[in-house]
């Protein structure tokens, strides 16, 4: 049932059979299918394959689809991590910062001496030192270069079915 359940009116999350861990592995690794071919894949209905994609969009197992860019096809070569210790009082700023510099592809609240990670994407050197500029006056950062990526971001796994 996907229902809305309690006070705060979260939804249930859908139970995640057999066929909804094979829907999402299928797209998984081809996010651009049909209903029609996940329906045929899976030996059930296409409607059926609709009804199960919107309750687990509306139960946010299903977050989203994304489409992936080669940001140095983009001019965008140059590529960070910063992690960030901010000053007393900063975070709601940084916060708000890294929302809306466009060159902060991720950003992530950590444990540790340093309370922020960012990985940034920008077009040279100089480009990063602005970036670094914008937050230091919140803190301190410490950057390192991603020199190549071994493993490139993937799915989580899914539970065996």
């Amino acid at each position: 049932m996907n229902a809305l359940t309690g006070p705060d009116q979260r939804i249930e999350k859908p139970q995640l059979d057999e066929i909804n861990l094979r829907l999402l592995a299928e797209l998984q690794h081809d996010p651009r299918l049909r209903t029609t071919e996940l329906a045929r894949r899976l030996g059930v209905s296409a409607p059926t394959v609709r009804e199960r994609l919107a309750r687990l969009e509306e139960s946010g197992v299903i977050r989203g689809f994304r489409l992936e860019l080669d940001p140095a096809a983009l001019g965008l070569p140059v590529a960070a991590w910063i992690r960030l210790r901010p000053g007393p009082g900063q975070n709601p700023r940084i916060i708000e910062l890294a929302g809306r510099t466009p060159e902060v592809v991720e950003c992530h609240r950590i444990s540790g001496e340093d309370c922020f990670l960012f990985r940034v994407q920008v077009g040279s050197i100089g480009d990063l030192e602005t970036v670094l500029d914008k937050f230091t006056v919140h803190g301190q950062t410490t950057s390192s270069f991603i020199v190549s990526t071994t493993v490139e971001p993937r799915n989580v796994p899914l539970p065996p079915y």
